[in-house]
């Protein structure tokens, strides 16, 4: 079923369009909580720069895409993973669980 061709998604920062294994993935899953690179709901691509990074803080693109409150830590997250990959864009492959996000008012 495969046909060879990349799946392409787009950073909700820079809106630059790449292949989804060049991007970190922010998952807003079912049970309500957020998620790093794995798991099934509403996703959100980012690219691994800090620009975009900063960005997407500065102007809630998370938020925005994902529809629901992201929380500090899953945004530290990201932050260390940028940190441990200095002028790298590929993505960890370990997953980085974050609790739930809270339910406080939009």
């Amino acid at each position: 079923m495969t046909s060879g061709r990349p799946v392409l998604r787009r950073c909700v920062a820079c809106r630059a369009l790449m292949d989804r294994s060049q991007l970190w993935r922010v998952v807003r899953l079912a049970t309500g909580g957020l998620q790093l690179d794995r798991g099934m709901g509403r996703s959100a691509y980012l690219c691994p720069r800090r620009e975009c990074l900063d960005e997407a803080r500065r102007r809630k693109r998370l938020q925005r895409a994902l529809g629901c409150p992201v929380a500090d830590p899953v945004l530290e997250a990201l932050e260390q993973r940028l940190a441990c990959q200095p002028g790298s864009t590929g993505t960890q492959p370990a997953s980085v669980a974050t609790p739930k996000a809270s339910s406080e008012a939009r």
